[in-house]
């Protein structure tokens, strides 16, 4: 009962990914008609342009073989080597992989960086599992892909439960294989392999920015602005304290086990003291409420930075924040974004809004190749530039055509892509 029982959930989340794969591709669509590009352009741009399956075998500490789902997903090369992060997670599936991986080419179009869009992911828990047997995995996925990724081919990142560690592991076991040092080969390494500064906090410190120029537009002061933050994993905790310190009011945060509310602002600090090393915090609270709840508060800025489907049609109508700023992979569906659009409420896409992340990571990449490496100061400076230059690109173009921000961050987004794989004469 229990095997079928997960059973039935894997399916559930498979079909769920599956959606966001087929909504991506609606949008997609719908960007590539508005901009005048013809069929074959969709056709070449609505899947990757390779997909690989692995099977990674693992010693465990018992001494007992595990094998393990690994993908790697390649979107379209045509601008440059792809780039992307890999997830280690028990709900990865190859539809939510080929989904990542388009968005991780939008999001190099949005930001005008020489990438297209790659991702990967590995089936697994590694809460589960020990340091050794993760570091196992971890070299293990390398060997798996290595013909495929490189420097110059594909470059893969962290995502959803990797970290600096994982990515140190996956370059050496790469420069043993290919018998030099190869820093360029992955980036979010720690400092002392070639790390840049400042890419830890580089998503949350990308939607800040976006945060405050969508506050411009819709005239709020960010100074005692309250703020709800749904998620608070590695960005959303950031993204706490930046808010935070920038004199805005966080009224509200969550973790996979609750949320917690203060109308006059929590103590950020405290929390981000106590939490654990998974970002979660609510159990030590009585007083907490749902994450329903927490996304209906009445807020000025709502940014849901934790996983995708959360703003639906069936709560959409109760959203009473006046900008949504996305810092998480696909948290509001198609139908809600009318629904927010209709209603006067101003969507920064996730897309626009979390590339903070794949800028810095650009950044890095640039370093290790120039064997020079630069001050925190000059990575936020440079990361400001890049970002109010695609937020205004995203916002004017949305204004001049008269479409969400959504739609019209895919029209940026897709553009180079599609005149890039035009001047190949692949189309």
């Amino acid at each position: 009962m229990v095997a079928q029982n997960r059973s039935e959930e894997r399916s559930e989340t498979e079909k769920e990914k599956l959606d966001i794969l087929e909504a991506t591709q609606t949008i997609i669509k719908e960007a590539l008609d508005k901009l005048g590009y013809p069929e074959e352009v969709y056709e070449l741009l609505k899947e990757p342009l390779r997909v690989l399956t692995v099977r990674i075998p693992v010693r465990m500490d018992d001494g007992s073989i595990k094998i393990f789902t690994g993908y790697r997903a390649q979107h379209n090369d045509a601008v440059g080597p792809t780039k992307g992060g890999v997830r280690f997670h028990p709900d990865v599936t190859e539809s939510e992989v080929k989904a990542l991986s388009i968005w991780m080419s939008l999001k190099a179009g949005i930001v005008d960086l020489p990438y297209g869009g790659g991702k990967g992911g590995i089936v697994c828990d590694p809460r589960e599992m020990s340091f050794r047997e993760l570091e196992r995995l971890s070299r293990g996925y390398v060997r798996a892909i290595s013909q495929i990724v490189g420097p110059t081919k594909d470059i893969p990142a962290p995502d959803v439960f990797t970290n600096s560690q994982i990515m140190a592991w996956m370059m050496d076991e790469y420069s043993r294989i290919r018998e030099f040092d190869s820093p360029g080969f992955i980036t979010g390494k720690p400092l002392v392999l070639g790390g840049s500064h400042g890419r830890e906090s580089a998503t949350a410190k990308g939607v800040t920015i976006c945060i405050r120029e969508a506050a411009k537009r819709k005239g709020i002061p960010l100074e005692g602005a309250r703020v709800v933050v749904q998620g608070f994993g590695n960005a959303g905790s950031y993204l706490a304290k930046f808010m935070h310190d920038a004199g805005a009011k966080v009224i509200g945060i969550s973790d996979a086990y609750g949320a917690l509310y203060d109308p006059n602002g929590l103590d950020i600090d405290y929390l981000l003291e106590r939490r654990d090393s998974f970002g979660t915090v609510t159990k030590l609270f009585k007083n907490t409420i749902t994450n329903k709840e927490l996304l209906e508060l009445d807020c000025d800025i709502l940014v849901p930075a934790a996983i995708e489907n959360q703003i639906t049609e069936e709560n959409a109508h109760n959203i009473k924040a006046k900008i949504v700023v996305e810092a998480a992979n696909g948290p509001t569906t198609l139908k809600a974004t009318e629904i927010l659009t209709e209603r006067g409420i101003l969507i920064v896409p996730d897309v626009l809004a979390s590339s903070g992340g794949v800028t810095v990571s650009y950044f890095e990449w640039v370093q290790n190749n120039q064997g020079y490496y630069w001050t925190e100061k000059e990575v936020e400076e440079r990361l400001e530039e890049v970002i109010v230059k695609a937020f205004n690109n995203v916002y004017n173009t949305a204004i001049n055509r008269k479409v969400n921000m959504r739609l019209a961050a895919y029209m940026v987004g897709v553009r180079k892509m599609a005149e890039a794989s035009r001047f190949r004469g692949w189309i």
